[in-house]
């Protein structure tokens, strides 16, 4: 792989994580869980306020209950004083709150319907909360699991690719030596049959005359030797 590929693999592997992370379905269920905790948040808020709008309701019916208790008294307090006028009076408003205690009847049991329901709904939804909570924290824990299984992976393959570039890089090198021996063998084998003159050697004629100077200052220092050898032989006689 050259230079070139590589940098075209690592601009990749970088917009593709790019493109992961704003996708990460990590963070897709984290927030369509916050939304089913925010939905639970409004089923329990709706639960405590139709549990407080029917307490508040049954405290009026109370009330007014203990007002019905109160003119149905009066009423029978006035017949044993023979004042039938004023328990006439005290049934009529008898009659009136009783046609009041009968509405509040009707809306605190449509309140209790609306209440059991609300509670129903809230416990089913929480149920599923927990459900989805307990699924969603699996999924993730699987997908940060892949996602470092990944890491590895890619750290792995990008090694084994610069291990491949490294192995490519000596085998030439091993080339290139074996090839450069080669070619010393061969030029001095050509040296060796005189095929290839040898230009470092230096001049052959200068080295024969050289030599046959030698041998002159040889022969010559030969010669005086002798010469005086024999004057001191012939003093001697």
């Amino acid at each position: 792989m050259g230079f070139l590929d590589r940098m075209s693999t690592v601009m990749q592997a970088k917009i593709e994580k790019i493109m992961g992370r704003m996708e990460d379905p990590r963070e897709t269920l984290d927030l369509s869980y916050e939304k089913q905790l925010k939905l639970l948040q409004d089923v329990k808020r709706g639960v405590a306020e139709v549990t407080t709008s029917k307490k508040r309701m049954e405290m009026q019916k109370a009330k007014l209950q203990m007002n019905l208790n109160k003119l149905d008294s009066q009423a029978r307090d006035a017949l044993q004083a023979r004042r039938e006028d004023l328990a006439k009076k005290a049934l009529e408003n008898k009659a009136a709150l009783q046609g009041q205690a009968e509405h509040l009847d009707r809306q605190i049991a449509d309140l209790t319907e609306q209440q059991q329901k609300l509670v129903a709904a809230e416990s089913r939804l929480a149920t599923k909360v927990e459900s989805f909570r307990t699924q969603k924290e699996s999924i993730k824990a699987q997908y940060s699991a892949a996602e470092a299984q990944v890491r590895i992976t890619e750290s792995v393959t990008g090694i084994s690719e610069e291990m491949a570039d490294v192995g490519m890089a000596v085998q030439k090198a091993e080339e290139k030596t074996e090839n450069m021996k080669a070619r010393s063998a061969a030029l001095d084998d050509l040296l060796e049959s005189g095929t290839l003159t040898d230009y470092t050697g230096g001049d052959e004629l200068g080295r024969e005359i050289a030599q046959a100077k030698a041998k002159s200052s040889v022969d010559d220092e030969l010669a005086r030797m002798k010469a005086e050898m024999n004057i001191e032989i012939k003093e001697l006689k």
